[in-house]
């Protein structure tokens, strides 16, 4: 659910235009809004070709793990301080430098001979993406100055995340089936391209200083891949990988007490709104992106299913949450934003339980109807507790909260989907009901957390 993550994502930097530099806000929309679609189709495309990959590939359960929590972990983890890059470089620039990357890495995972390639490039993938999505927010808040016009351009960037979430599974499906698996990124060489161009009709924003906190940073990657190698891989060296994890997560508090511009201000955690806010955005995270990667392979491992079908199979659950997000802001703005998550979250909850009754008999459609409540609770959930987030912390503070929000919310993904593929991994039918019951589990928890918030009730117009 990579969109949801990003739809209150707040101004990272305010740039102006140079001088002399034509003002067209409505190219600088479109080639914005092209770069974020194409890393947020990105994070869910490739969940439908894995069974192809690992065909070509090889690599087994783990190997499809990582290559799909290559690129999230790296673009969590590197959200962190990519806002700050962005207002250094300017926000022009950072996005022509992401996109670029992103591109020439598209077309690495597309040649890539072996699957240590393949992994190797979405890492480079993940970096690249955690670039672009501040600088692409950037240049849509610099190049609209009326309030009004600039709250729809946002809102039109944001539903341009929506729609890729929706196609990526239908478009991988297609594309896998139509060419090969290596297409779903081959085919991000001429959108890119395309965003490039744009780009260079776009005004030239200014560079801004703005502290990086580079210790915290290198910490915060070193605790997020050991932990999920630990997941992943297991064993001795998933023990060991454990814990240089803790070492790191360790450290990784006590730099961040001491610095003057943290990553993530642990102070941040200490107000309950806060805290209620990250840990369901996770939960969410969890049983969105594990979700999706877990019946990916269901459909097509268990019940022979084509990957066209497959993709087809996501798009009731997938094509709903917009509309859901939608709907879920105006029932936060009316009532509160504490009604709307417990009603999401237990949503979710009986989603996800009713999943359990999914068997390799389970008629295919059927399957993709019983998707819909879990994939809906987690969209009626999402803008709420950004909300919540939003108005806990102060109005200077808002960025940094996104960000780390976001970024919890890309870790807790990828780690769901190490998690679920290594309970599927030991028997598939035994592992996914494991997987479903954990996510209920989270869900509840959350909710009793959701519970603790004060609500407020919105002037009813």
């Amino acid at each position: 659910m990579p969109t949801n993550e990003t739809l209150d994502e707040p101004e990272v930097g305010s740039e102006s235009r140079e001088s002399g530099s034509p003002h067209r806000p409505a190219r600088t929309l479109t080639a914005a809004l092209l770069g974020f679609a194409l890393i947020t189709l990105d994070a869910s495309v490739v969940n439908v070709a894995l069974p192809a990959i690992d065909s070509s590939l090889g690599g087994g359960m783990s190997g499809l793990q990582w290559v799909v929590d290559a690129y999230t972990l790296a673009f969590a983890a590197l959200m962190l301080s990519t806002g700050a890059f962005s207002d250094r470089a300017g926000a022009s620039r950072a996005y022509a430098l992401g996109t670029t990357v992103f591109t020439l890495a598209s077309a690495a995972c597309g040649l890539a001979p072996t699957l240590p390639a393949l992994i190797g490039a979405r890492v480079v993938q993940g970096v690249a993406a955690a670039v672009v999505l501040p600088a692409s927010l950037s240049l849509v808040r610099q190049a609209y100055t009326d309030p009004a016009q600039r709250a729809k351009a946002v809102a039109l960037w944001a539903a341009g995340g929506s729609v890729a979430v929706a196609l990526g599974p239908v478009a991988g499906g297609a594309l896998t089936t139509a060419w090969d698996w290596r297409g779903i990124f081959f085919i991000n060489l001429p959108l890119g391209a395309i965003a490039l161009a744009l780009l260079l009709r776009t005004p030239r924003s200014e560079r801004r200083p703005a502290p990086l906190d580079l210790p915290g940073q290198l910490t915060a990657v070193i605790t997020l891949t050991c932990v999920t190698f630990a997941v992943i891989e297991g064993g001795a060296t998933g023990l060991a990988a454990f814990v240089v994890a803790v070492a790191a997560a360790v450290l990784f508090v006590r730099i961040e007490g001491r610095r003057s511009h943290p990553v993530v201000p642990i102070g941040l955690f200490r107000d309950r709104a806060v805290r209620a806010a990250v840990a369901t955005g996770a939960a969410c995270s969890v049983a969105f992106y594990g979700g999706v990667f877990l019946f990916s392979l269901f459909f097509q491992q268990v019940q022979g299913r084509s990957a066209l079908y497959t993709g087809l199979l996501f798009l009731p659950m997938s094509g709903l949450i917009a509309v859901t997000n939608v709907v879920s802001g105006k029932l936060a703005g009316r009532y509160g934003p504490r009604l709307p998550m417990l009603v999401g979250q237990a949503v979710a909850v009986a989603g996800l339980l009713g999943l359990l009754s999914v068997g390799s008999g389970t008629p295919a459609p059927v399957v993709a109807v019983l998707l819909v409540p879990m994939a809906l609770g987690c969209a009626l959930t999402v803008p709420p507790l950004t909300a919540v987030m939003m108005d806990a912390v102060p109005a200077e503070r808002a960025g940094l909260a996104a960000g780390v929000l976001n970024a919890a919310r890309q870790v807790a993904g990828g780690l769901g989907i190490a998690v679920f593929g290594a309970l599927v991994d030991g028997g598939f039918d035994t592992g996914m009901r494991a997987s479903l019951v954990l996510g209920a589990a989270l869900f509840v928890l959350t909710f009793v957390l959701s519970c603790r918030l004060a609500g407020r009730s919105a002037s009813r117009p």
